[in-house]
């Protein structure tokens, strides 16, 4: 059974299951998860815990031999299975999907692991697993998503926000939701439970936001200018290099010109995702920008990628920086804000 993070504490209310495995690449939210199932099943009586961490050379009939052992001191126990590559092997997968044959009476698994790829969701062992218990995938929160956990997290330890304060925060934390967490705790220290404004947050609140070239694709085809001139600005601040970011573009544009061109001779656009495999929760995201930005559009982003290749390897004069924000924004549907954010970066 596959469960999302927010849906565990409703589930763990009931009886609890035999096994759980979390799995994601947002490691604050996976180990509340993997909190909230420690707490529930110690209030089942589960005393005893065994942590047992998958690295080169582990063993993985200990896993096996540690569910066979009976308990001398407790009643009932839970097994803490670590597994940080998401990659168990082939040793590995037949020992779980052993496990979740046949799960031992008064033991708990809990597997944590890192993100999964799509094919490996898919593989026998993840599905033996979802057979005899519970499947949580944590995924990265988008920015409504981020404004909606932080809101939610300030009113959990009685903070009243404003929205504007609530939408600053979530940009100064966005992608990092430890900082979030911290600076949380430290705004309720400084001011105690009540009322926080925008004010509040530019004066006490650092800036924690991380972000990667994936979410700057996605805030362009999203068509959010502003924020994708932010984002920008962050992979700049951290020192990410400059082809790094222009292949992420430019990747996406020449994907978006070809499914552009077919939908130009008349191709559903329903059946262009499809052929292309765009993923089910980035068709929307991608749709929207192919009715924003038709062939010929495309195409021109295409060539603007071609110069500003010549530019990063110094075989053109410019800035490459300059050149990647005009980029961005013409992507993003744009242009015109890209002089005003040449002169004062938007934040």
């Amino acid at each position: 059974m596959q469960l999302k993070p927010e849906q565990l504490d409703a589930h763990l209310k009931k009886n609890l299951a035999p096994l759980y495995f979390i799995s994601g690449d947002e490691p604050l939210r996976v180990l509340e998860a993997a909190d909230a199932i420690r707490a529930a099943a110690r209030g089942q009586g589960y005393d005893e815990r065994e942590v047992l961490t998958v690295q080169a050379g582990f063993d993985w009939r200990s896993l096996l031999a540690e569910a066979g052992n009976l308990s001398l001191f407790a009643q009932r126990r839970i097994i803490d299975l670590r597994l940080p590559t998401g990659k168990p092997g082939k040793e590995g997968a037949e020992a779980l999907r052993a496990f979740s044959g046949q799960p031992p009476e008064d033991t708990l698994l809990l597997i944590t692991a890192g993100k999964l790829e799509p094919a490996a969701r898919k593989s026998k062992w993840v599905q033996a697993l979802d057979s005899a218990g519970v499947v949580t995938y944590v995924w990265p929160l988008n920015a409504r998503e981020t404004g909606s956990w932080v809101q939610a997290r300030m009113r959990k330890c009685d903070l009243q926000p404003t929205p504007g304060a609530v939408r600053m925060l979530a940009e100064r934390v966005e992608g990092n939701l430890l900082a979030c967490v911290q600076e949380i705790d430290k705004l309720f220290l400084l001011q105690g439970a009540g009322p926080v404004s925008e004010e509040d947050i530019i004066a006490l609140v650092a800036d924690h936001a991380r972000y990667d070239v994936f979410t700057l694709v996605d805030s362009a085809l999203a068509g959010q200018a502003a924020r994708s001139v932010r984002i920008l600005n962050g992979l700049r601040a951290e020192g990410v290099a400059q082809p790094v970011v222009l292949w992420a573009l430019a990747r996406e544009i020449r994907q978006l010109t070809t499914m552009a061109g077919e939908l130009l001779k008349g191709q559903d656009i329903s059946g262009v995702l499809g052929r292309h495999r765009v993923w089910a929760n980035r068709k929307a995201l991608v749709g929207a920008a192919l009715k924003r930005l038709p062939h010929a559009s495309c195409r021109h982003l295409m060539r603007q990628c071609a110069s500003l290749d010549r530019v990063c390897k110094g075989q053109a004069a410019g800035n490459a920086w300059d050149e990647l924000l005009q980029l961005t924004l013409q992507m993003a549907g744009n242009p015109a804000l890209s002089q005003v954010a040449r002169a004062t970066p938007v934040y």
